[in-house]
């Protein structure tokens, strides 16, 4: 069989031209993205949060300054939720909260075999179902 002329076939976008930075939905904006918008149709409501870990195909990631800029059409409402300027890092807390969950899904079966353990530990349950307590009021 003779060998083909063309030669190993090539990309049609050279890669230099993707980025791996996300940039702004708006036509013609080159920035890069720093919020999300999502469109929530039944409660007629725009959200605008931080940006989203990954692109989805209804979302809309908008640069500073057309997040800054947005309205919404009327009789829709617009729910900013905080965004940081900088990059988001796990602080102690979250560390912290990580390591007690794994802890508390590491005891099973204390919890089930001491039934009343979890009120010995915490005097403002009143009961549980599940992983749902009840606790009692501050006041009483």
């Amino acid at each position: 069989m003779p060998e083909s002329r063309r030669g190993p076939l090539k990309s049609a976008v050279p890669s230099n031209v993707v980025s791996p930075v996300r940039r702004c939905s708006r036509t013609a904006c080159g920035r890069p993205a720093v919020a999300t918008l999502t469109y929530v149709y039944a409660d007629s409501t725009a959200v605008l949060g931080p940006l989203a870990t990954y692109a989805e195909p209804h979302c809309y990631d908008l640069c500073s300054e057309h997040s800054e800029r947005l309205t919404a059409p009327r009789g829709w409402e617009v729910v900013r939720l905080a965004t940081d300027s900088g990059p988001v890092r796990p602080s102690g807390d979250d560390l912290e909260a990580l390591a007690n969950a794994v802890r508390e899904a590491a005891r099973p079966q204390e919890r089930a075999a001491g039934g009343g353990a979890a009120r010995d530990i915490d005097p403002m349950e009143v009961a549980r179902r599940g992983h749902l307590r009840v606790l009692r009021s501050p006041e009483s």
